[in-house]
C-alpha cells in the first residue's frame, strides 16, 4: 500500500485563519465548563476578547474571569445575572453556555436585547424550540448560529474538500459514534431530565450532524434506545436511510468510551477520521487502488474556528452563517425529535 502526503497545496486556507477575523467583543452567559474552553479559545487564538461574564453567581462569573482571562481579566465585567449582561450595550455577541434545556430561553433574552447570538449545541431540547429562537432572530435582524464548531474545523475543510472535488464516488456509507463513560447520578446534567439529559442531544448530536453535513437529511431514521433509571437514553443506535444506497450508521452511549472515530465511504475510496472525528484530529484519504494520503492534526484549540465564523458574519452583516445556516440547526433538531420519539424520550413541559 502506497502512502503519500496530502499535497500542501490542499493544506493551506482551506480553513481561514481564527486571527485574521475581525475582533468583536463577547459576553458569556454561563460559566460552565464550555463556556470555559470556548473562553481560551477566544482569548488565546482569536482577535477577539471576554468583555463580560455571567452566571447566577456573581462570585462564579468573577472567579471564571481571573481563572481564564489572564491578563485580560482587569477590562472583563462580572455580572450576578443574564438580564445584566444582554443589557451590556458594548457587547457585540452572546455565547449561550448554559445547559439546553435553557437555550431558548437564554437566546431569547439575548435576540431581545438586539444581541447577535451563539448557542451551544443542541441548539435547544426540539425543532419547535428551535424555530421559535431563529423566528425571533429573523424579526430582530440579528446574527444566531449553533456552536456545532466540527463544521469549522481544518481536517472537517479537508474531508470536504476531498467529497467535493468527487474522488470518492458516489457515498455509500457513513459510520460514526460518540461514546462517553459517565456514573450514574439522578442530579447531573446528562442524567436529569429537567436539563434535558440524556446520550442524545450531548454526544449524539455529534454524529447526527456529522451525517448531516456529509449525506443530508434521511429519508428515514431507525432508532433503537435504552433509557436510564431517570428516563433519559442512556444509549441510543441509528440508521438513516436515503432513498438510494446511501445510509449512515451511528451511535451514542453514556456507558462506554467508544473509538469516537467516523469513516465516509463511497465507490472509489473512503475517508477514515480518527477520535475524536469531531475535534481537531487526523484522517486518511484510502483510494481503492491502494494509496492512502495522510492528514495529520492541526495545531489548534478548535472552538476558535467557530468565534471566527461569527465574527466575520457580524462584520459582513449576515444574520446565518452558510456553513452553519439555520436550516441545517431545524433539519438536525428535527431529525433528533424523531429519534428521541422512537427511544420514548420526553422532556418535562414538552
Amino acid at each position: 500500500m502506497e502512502h503519500i502526503s496530502i499535497p500542501s497545496a490542499l493544506k493551506t486556507g482551506i480553513a481561514p485563519s481564527p486571527q485574521d477575523a475581525p475582533a468583536i467583543r463577547w459576553g458569556i452567559l454561563g460559566a460552565g465548563w464550555i463556556s470555559s474552553t470556548f473562553a481560551n479559545a477566544v482569548t488565546q487564538r482569536t482577535a477577539s476578547t471576554i468583555a463580560a461574564v455571567a452566571s447566577r453567581d456573581v462570585t462564579k462569573a468573577q472567579g471564571f474571569i481571573d481563572e481564564h482571562l489572564g491578563s485580560a481579566a482587569q477590562e472583563s465585567r462580572a455580572y450576578g445575572s443574564y438580564e445584566e449582561l444582554v443589557a451590556d450595550d458594548s457587547l457585540d455577541a452572546i455565547y449561550v453556555g448554559t445547559p439546553h434545556s435553557h437555550h431558548r430561553e437564554h437566546a431569547l433574552l439575548a435576540i431581545k436585547a438586539g444581541k447577535h447570538v451563539l448557542v451551544e449545541k443542541a441548539f435547544t431540547r426540539n425543532v419547535a424550540e428551535a424555530r421559535e429562537v431563529l423566528d425571533a432572530a429573523r424579526e430582530a435582524g440579528v446574527f444566531v448560529m449553533e456552536a456545532m464548531w466540527t463544521r469549522f474545523l481544518p481536517h472537517i475543510a479537508q474531508v470536504r474538500h476531498i467529497i467535493e472535488s468527487g474522488v470518492l464516488g458516489d457515498i455509500v456509507t457513513v459510520i460514526a459514534d460518540h461514546g462517553q463513560a459517565f456514573e450514574f447520578d439522578a442530579e447531573h446534567r446528562l442524567y436529569n431530565p429537567d436539563l434535558a439529559g440524556g446520550a442524545l442531544l450531548d454526544l449524539g448530536v455529534y454524529p447526527v450532524a456529522f451525517a448531516h453535513d456529509v449525506l443530508g437529511l434521511p429519508q428515514e431514521i431507525i432508532a433503537r434506545g435504552v433509557l436510564t433509571q431517570t428516563q433519559v437514553d442512556g444509549q441510543i443506535s441509528m440508521v438513516f436511510s436515503y432513498g438510494d444506497n446511501s445510509q449512515a450508521s451511528l451511535n451514542t452511549t453514556l456507558w462506554a468510551q467508544t473509538p469516537t472515530t467516523a469513516t465516509i465511504a463511497g465507490t472509489k475510496g473512503r475517508i477514515e477520521i480518527d477520535g475524536a472525528f469531531y475535534a481537531p484530529t487526523s484522517f486518511r484519504h484510502i483510494t481503492y487502488s491502494r494509496s492512502v494520503a495522510s492528514y495529520e492534526r492541526d495545531d489548534v484549540l478548535g472552538l476558535e474556528f467557530e468565534a471566527a465564523e461569527v465574527a466575520r458574519c457580524i462584520s459582513d452583516g449576515k444574520t446565518e452563517s452558510p456553513r452553519m445556516p439555520w436550516q441545517a440547526t431545524l433539519d438536525i433538531m428535527s431529525m433528533m425529535d424523531d429519534i428521541r420519539a422512537q427511544a420514548g424520550v420526553v422532556y418535562p413541559g414538552e
